[in-house]
């Protein structure tokens, strides 16, 4: 190194002051802002992949003047405006056919959409048409992607369970009144106490099935720990008493903690949804480094968890991790177990 830096030094001092460089100089220097300027682009366009998550419930209450707000698009028998109170039975639930299903078929279609971009995204990202791509491990996992994506969609941990309580509790009248109310559109405070909130309990679920006793363990998240090196298909790949206690039992906590509308709950639905599947991609994604100044999670800080099991319970924010001092950063296994940069 000191060699090269020496000869390097030398080189320039020779060089006259003042002049441009020679045609090699500035072909590289061209090519050098090129590269610049096209993983700029990439990762513009990589990074919108997060609004689009959210495109159902952005559309339908910002696009009013171009006719598609959901007060142009469905009639008004078909939702309310104000806060709804199920009225509930003898057994404390209510009769499904009084309830209006609009707001829970909208929230499904708003997860199912987000997941379309999201998907769409990773294939681009997979084929290197959206920039360099890094793999977060240095041994790459080799999979057909249509396997995968069936894999994802079939695992009943994932979107069997969650989209029965979801389909429950809205249709049995068990959600608090505000989220039946199609009022007031996105409120973005309402969306990040949720996922605040969501992360914060699962942080603690997660931290209770590692920590508890093997027994636990070994019935819960053992199996989704199966994958050491994680790729984006195996984010619910698990088990059912995990998705129960890391996702389900947060959910209901959240709901009676945050009392947010149908929009706020359709935008956190999907946000969630999605990130959660984005941590466990086994390429490092181009927001990485703005997310970790934010403390975010990325999909590194997630594979440390994968790969020492005893840091980084959290999935979508490290706060909680730095705070109780279970955090690693994943540049701290550079060179052993993570590539370097990710």
């Amino acid at each position: 190194m000191a060699i090269v830096t020496q000869a390097a030094s030398e080189e320039a001092a020779e060089k006259p002051i003042g002049k441009a460089g020679g045609p090699e100089e500035k072909v590289g220097e061209a090519e050098a802002l090129e590269g610049c300027s096209c993983s700029t682009v990439a990762t513009l366009a990589s990074s919108l992949v997060w609004p689009a998550i959210c495109c159902l419930p952005l559309v339908l209450t910002l696009g009013g003047p171009l006719g598609l707000g959901y007060q142009n698009v469905f009639p008004r028998a078909w939702y309310d405006e104000e806060p709804v109170e199920p009225v509930r039975g003898d057994y404390g639930v209510a009769d499904p056919r009084t309830v209006k299903p609009l707001g829970l078929i909208l929230g499904i279609l708003a997860v199912a959409v987000g997941q379309v971009f999201m998907l769409a995204y990773h294939l681009l990202r997979r084929s290197s048409l959206l920039g360099f791509t890094q793999h977060i491990q240095p041994e790459a996992r080799v999979y057909d992607y249509l396997q995968g994506l069936k894999s994802h969609l079939s695992q009943p941990e994932g979107f069997a369970l969650i989209g029965s309580y979801l389909v429950g509790t809205w249709m049995l009248g068990w959600m608090p009144s505000s989220y039946y109310s199609f009022a007031g559109g996105i409120n973005w405070v309402h969306v990040a106490a949720q996922l605040l909130l969501q992360d914060f309990f699962q942080y603690a679920m997660h931290m209770g099935e590692h920590k508890i006793s093997a027994w636990i363990y070994r019935h819960s998240h053992k199996p989704h720990h199966r994958f050491t090196n994680p790729k984006l298909f195996d984010a619910f790949d698990g088990s059912l008493a995990d998705t129960s206690a890391m996702i389900v039992v947060p959910f209901i906590l959240v709901a009676r903690l945050v009392h947010a509308n149908v929009w706020s709950y359709m935008a956190f639905g999907s946000l969630y949804a999605n990130w959660l599947v984005l941590i466990h991609s086994e390429f490092a994604h181009p927001w990485d480094p703005v997310f970790r100044r934010l403390g975010f999670g990325t999909a590194a800080d997630h594979h440390v968890h994968h790969r020492l099991f005893v840091f980084n319970y959290g999935h979508l924010f490290m706060y909680w991790d730095r705070v109780l001092g279970t955090y690693k950063s994943p540049s701290e296994l550079a060179g052993k177990y993570f590539n370097k940069d990710v």
